[in-house]
């Protein structure tokens, strides 16, 4: 792997024929699918196809909440895509979205299906599709949407900046660490400081606001992304840590967390979700 000081870019770049890295076989410069592959439909009318990364975790914990609230209309076939196997490159993925992204749903309740990506947009769409977990009144509403839009924002460099290249690069270089590092704890400062204000992100009450950021920050403020707790010491954010604390506490929480999981313990997966009772039944053990 060349030392980044040795490196001068060319006039017209091309892409590296080994470029290293945990996801080096998946990375391309280009969109579209890469093979023919239908998606699978279940009996309900919300169908997810997502794994459980930070931004898939979003959308189930989401519909979870809205099963809690009494909202039938919520119940989905959760269906993984294997996103180091390249699954988000399969026809029928890329039809729902084009970006090749997980998560991405459809909703067939009514006439004509409707395909909504990105996990913020999804996010958006069930609120109002449920009339829950946004706000409506005007001030309250965009307090919401600026911290969901905060979040949407704020997460590249955390994910793609700081965690690619302190967990998967093919070798540690300081000054993008360093430059990445520092920006994530600047965003845990500004969570920090406002969850000192108010239990929730957006104010009062726990909206899509807290869902969209939880699965990111809550995760990390618990040392439980990159194992990078102790190297941005994470437990200084005491507010943040509280908060991540007390939203892992909800049971929707708890069953979003598992949906589309497919590492770690046993206990902790669920491969696919098509009901509710798939959550004491172990979808995983049925697939493995």
């Amino acid at each position: 792997m060349d030392n980044p000081a040795d490196y001068t870019p060319p006039r017209v770049w091309s892409p590296p024929v080994d470029a290293g890295g945990s996801f080096a076989s998946i990375n391309r410069p280009t969109a579209g699918a890469t093979h023919e592959a239908e998606l699978p439909v279940g009996r309900h009318p919300l169908q997810l196809y997502s794994m459980a990364t930070p931004n898939g975790v979003k959308v189930t914990v989401m519909l979870e909440e809205l099963l809690v609230l009494g909202h039938a209309g919520a119940e989905y076939d959760a269906w993984p895509i294997r996103i180091q196997q390249g699954d988000q490159f399969g026809s029928g993925f890329v039809a729902v979205n084009p970006n090749s992204k997980i998560p991405a749903l459809v909703d067939r309740s009514g006439p004509q299906p409707v395909r909504v990506f990105e996990s913020g947009s999804i996010l958006v769409y069930l609120a109002e599709k449920f009339g829950a977990l946004l706000p409506n009144e005007a001030a309250a509403r965009a307090e919401c949407l600026s911290w969901l839009f905060w979040q949407m924002g704020s997460a590249p460099y955390l994910g793609g900046g700081f965690g690619h290249f302190y967990a998967y690069a093919p070798a540690k270089w300081r000054y993008p660490i360093d430059r990445f590092a520092m920006e994530v704890k600047r965003q845990l400062d500004v969570l920090d400081r406002r969850l000192a204000e108010v239990p929730y992100v957006a104010g009062a009450d726990y909206t899509i606001a807290d869902i969209a950021i939880w699965p990111w920050y809550g995760a990390l403020a618990k040392g439980q992304l990159y194992e990078a707790g102790e190297f941005l010491q994470v437990q200084e954010y005491r507010h943040v840590v509280e908060w991540a604390d007390r939203i892992a506490q909800r049971p929707a929480a708890r069953r979003g967390r598992m949906v589309n999981r497919l590492w770690g313990p046993p206990e902790t997966q669920l491969h696919e979700r098509h009901d509710a009772v798939d959550f004491e039944t172990r979808t995983q053990d049925k697939l493995t």
